[in-house]
């Protein structure tokens, strides 16, 4: 089972704090594995920590969530060496791909040593729902506002490309997040921009957005282009679907 067409769910959210584990799937990671339309099985999902350094703890985690959601969860750790010869293969027999959160620059920098851009490249064209929050979102973008060199933002403007598009994650939470995307769009260091607050994402088809999800009541998702009359950066308000 696949989608129907290329998919990605780029969120600043995912996950919320367990009952009866540490954290479980929220309705963010729920949306994306329906946007793959299984039936009749578990879904599957294939877990990237890479940002994150693929820590076992991580893992443990998300395997404790999948259980309890009653998702088969795989761990695709590139340290210290990828599960196997063969990531097409890994990688296609999922539903879904969930990238966590992290480090971007080192992300797109151990994928691309091992191939794994191009591999996820060939996933999404064949219909596997690529999703994911933070660094987990800005990848699948031309690039984003990250904090993978310091304390203070950056731009990379390496990420995969999928989508044309730059993105700013974590809106409403990191104060320097809005005026460093401004900044970046302005200068036409970024591409026209979508970004979220800490619980939305946005869905695209193809290379098309086609909503703007949340998992909380309160958060929001915006669009930044530049004005080529003024040279500034303008902001617009999306509308946002509420997830149940």
């Amino acid at each position: 089972m696949s989608a129907d067409e290329p998919t990605i769910l780029a969120t600043s959210g995912g996950w919320r704090a367990g009952r009866w584990v540490q954290m479980e799937f929220g309705p963010l990671i729920r949306y994306a594995l329906q946007l793959s339309g299984v039936e009749g099985r578990r879904p599957r999902l294939c877990h990237v920590g890479t940002a994150g350094g693929d820590q076992l703890s991580t893992n443990a985690r998300v395997s404790e969530a999948g259980r309890v959601a009653g998702v088969e969860v795989n761990h695709l750790n590139l340290f210290p060496m990828p599960p196997t010869a063969d990531l097409d293969d890994f990688v296609g027999s999922h539903d879904v791909v969930w990238v966590n959160g992290g480090s971007v620059a080192n992300l797109l920098a151990v994928w691309r040593v091992h191939g794994l851009d191009a591999v996820l490249r060939r996933a999404w064209r064949a219909g596997v729902v690529l999703g994911g929050v933070s660094a987990g979102s800005i990848c699948w973008h031309v690039g984003g506002a990250t904090d993978s060199f310091g304390p203070d933002l950056r731009v990379v403007t390496n990420g995969l490309g999928l989508l044309p598009y730059g993105n700013g994650v974590h809106y409403d939470s990191e104060a320097a997040r809005r005026p460093t995307v401004h900044a970046a769009v302005a200068a036409g260091e970024l591409p026209r921009t979508y970004c979220t607050d800490d619980g939305a994402g946005l869905l695209y088809r193809g290379t098309e957005l086609a909503e703007a999800v949340a998992e909380r009541p309160e958060a929001g998702a915006y669009l930044v282009e530049r004005d080529a009359a003024t040279g500034s950066a303008v902001e617009h308000r999306l509308d946002v679907r509420r997830l149940a």
